[in-house]
Order: structure tokens, then sequence, then C-alpha cells
């Protein structure tokens, strides 16, 4: 049986990149990515639904959009689904869908690190990197596959 595994979207970061180093020394970057989509309801009425989207970007990739997006930016992200499960301190089980990024482009016009994202400035290029290998753990993972950090209870 066939099977893909592919995730393309395009949308704005709800907040600044947070970059993490992980046990192994690797570097790991969480973008939160807002995703909208407009449509007319049955009754005729213009409506927008907005879906939320936890996106980790591993390694130079990762370096490269902490040091250039900011809370607004619009980016493009090329990449696959993950599925991470973990274990709660209560001793509960906790889960989440997110995306392995493979590509990221910027869709701004960005300045360096700390002038934002708007004004003019160079024209953004893709920012690749392969992402073969890269673990499908989120970040904050120690090696023993233990969550860390505050988001314990959040869904996503």
């Amino acid at each position: 049986m066939a099977s893909l595994n592919k995730v393309l979207l395009i949308g704005n970061l709800t907040r600044d990149p947070e970059l993490k180093s992980i046990a192994t020394g690797r570097k790991v970057c969480e973008l939160r990515l807002a995703v909208s989509r407009r449509y007319r309801s049955a009754k005729g009425e213009d409506r927008e639904e907005t879906c939320f989207v936890d996106v980790h970007v591993w390694d130079r990739q990762g370096e490269q959009c902490k040091e250039h997006l900011r809370k607004g930016a619009s980016v493009f992200v090329e990449g696959r689904l993950i599925f991470d499960t973990w274990d709660r301190k209560d001793g509960t089980r906790a889960s989440r869908h997110s995306v392995l990024a493979e590509r990221i482009q910027f869709l701004d016009r960005w300045r360096s690190a700390g002038e934002g994202v708007s004004g003019p400035a160079r024209e953004s290029s893709p920012v690749e990197s392969a992402a073969e290998g890269s673990p499908s753990s989120v970040a904050g993972s120690d090696s023993s596959g233990e969550q860390g950090g505050d988001d314990e209870d959040l869904p996503f």
C-alpha cells in the first residue's frame, strides 16, 4: 500500500521563534504557525477559521529561523507530520501532532535580528537543510525521550 507524509503550509508566526539545545548538543527551533482559511458559509456569510501548528526546525536551518524571524513573519513550511507521546509528571500520557520542517522559506522582506521583519531590506531566500536523520521527537526531549519544559499539559 502506498503512503505519503508531506505537509505544505503558509502562515504567520504567532510568537518569536524559540531555539533550544537537546542533550546531544543539537539545536532545534520551535515555531508556532497560524494558518487561516477563508470561506463562505451555507448562509452566505464570510467566515475565517485559523489552525495553529507547532513546527520544529533542526540544526542550522533552526538557527537561521531564530536569527531572522519574529512574531508576525510570514513563512512557507515544507515538512512531514509527526506524532509525539510522553508521560506527564502526574503519570498520565500526553500526545500531539506537529510538523518536522524539511524546508522553510521566509516570505517577508526581513532584516537582521533585532530589527523586526517589516520595512525595506533584502529579499528573503529559501533556507534549506536536510532533515534526514533528524529525530522525530519534539524539542525539549532528553536522550531518554521524556518531554521537558512547561508544555506538558498543552494539546498542541
